[in-house]
């Protein structure tokens, strides 16, 4: 695992600031973080996947990726409509792999899609190693437009990007992946500017996502149902109870839903992994980025089991992957340690 944060870190008062009398300010739906991080205006998202994957360059060497035969992507927010990140990715990491996917449709939960996917390509006799990716990029883009900037929904989205290596092994096994779709709750995901428009048409307005109090109620009612749901099903087949899980790391959309996901599996909170008052609604790069900060803080263990879960979009995805996580495999300067005190290395 690894994972990118722009520099530019924003803080709650960037929102408040510029904050007009939007209706939904109060919503706890858009209760701001303390930080989040915005990318640049030219930063694409194979900028920021790139600078992720940079991570496992550092930590495993420069031929971790050349062997890679599946990359699986997705763009919250994709830099050109008609192309995805996968193949510009693939080529600026120099790899050639047998699979380049763009996964769209699952959003915020896509990780959790993605592993599913990898998993059963892999098993299939695809290739023995796959890289995950997830960027998002619309907080320093979309939500930076002057007149979208003072409403409430500017006030929680964060940009970032992480990636994650899948290899057919059984040091740190995917026990389980549960998938769950509701395309009739797709039509609530929309954009509006004012005057309407298609999003591909010209004219006066700056797009932003499409919300009322009413649609909020329907997400929020929606996600503390699916989550819970999906993380049931799993445990259920694993044989472990919610309570019992060590870890859960979820999306993050705000921190009413994180909040109702600990009370509805009874875990404690210290048992829940985010990273909200830094990085705030981090979309589908939240699992991964805190799955890496849960490694890297030493709050996952060899032989624990690590439940990923979240929804998507207005509700028309939800998904979650058990993990018994072995270990990080040792880097490239602990095998040379190794070698030059003259131990064995494998």
């Amino acid at each position: 695992m690894a994972s990118y944060l722009p520099e530019n870190r924003m803080p709650a008062s960037w929102y408040a600031e510029h904050a007009e009398s939007d209706d939904l300010r109060d919503n706890p739906m858009f209760a701001p973080p303390e930080y989040r991080h915005h990318s640049a205006i030219d930063e694409s998202n194979v900028d920021m996947i790139e600078r992720a994957a940079a991570g496992l360059l550092g930590r495993y060497g420069p031929d971790v990726l050349r062997d890679v035969d599946v990359l699986l992507t997705h763009s919250q927010m994709p830099d050109l409509p008609i192309v995805g990140a996968g193949g510009e990715v693939a080529h600026r990491l120099g790899m050639n792999p047998e699979w380049i996917i763009d996964v769209h449709n699952s959003g915020c939960a896509s990780f959790v899609q993605m592993i599913k996917l990898a998993r059963r390509l892999l098993s299939s006799g695809s290739g023995r190693k796959a890289l995950i990716a997830c960027s998002a990029g619309a907080a320093g883009k979309v939500f930076e437009q002057p007149e979208v900037r003072k409403l409430a929904q500017s006030s929680v989205p964060g940009d970032g990007a992480a990636v994650g290596l899948l290899e057919v092994s059984d040091r740190s096994p995917v026990l389980d992946v549960e998938c769950r779709y509701f395309g009739q709750n797709a039509v609530d995901m929309t954009l509006e500017t004012d005057p309407p428009r298609r999003w591909w048409q010209a004219g006066p307005g700056e797009g932003h996502v499409g919300f009322n109090e009413g649609k909020i109620m329907k997400v929020l009612a929606r996600g503390n149902r699916m989550v819970p749901q999906v993380v049931r099903a799993v445990c259920d087949r694993i044989g472990v109870k919610p309570v019992d899980l060590d870890l859960l790391i979820t999306n993050q959309p705000n921190r009413l839903l994180l909040r109702n996901w600990d009370e509805a599996l009874e875990l404690p909170r210290e048992r829940h992994c985010d990273t909200f008052h830094e990085a705030g609604n981090l979309f589908a790069v939240a699992m991964p980025h805190n799955l890496q900060t849960a490694i890297e803080d030493g709050r996952i263990a060899a032989g624990d089991v690590v439940m990923l879960a979240g929804f998507a979009n207005a509700g028309d995805f939800a998904g979650a992957a058990a993990i018994q996580w072995g270990g990080r495999p040792r880097s490239v300067q602990t095998q040379s340690a190794d070698t030059r005190s003259g131990e064995a290395s494998s």
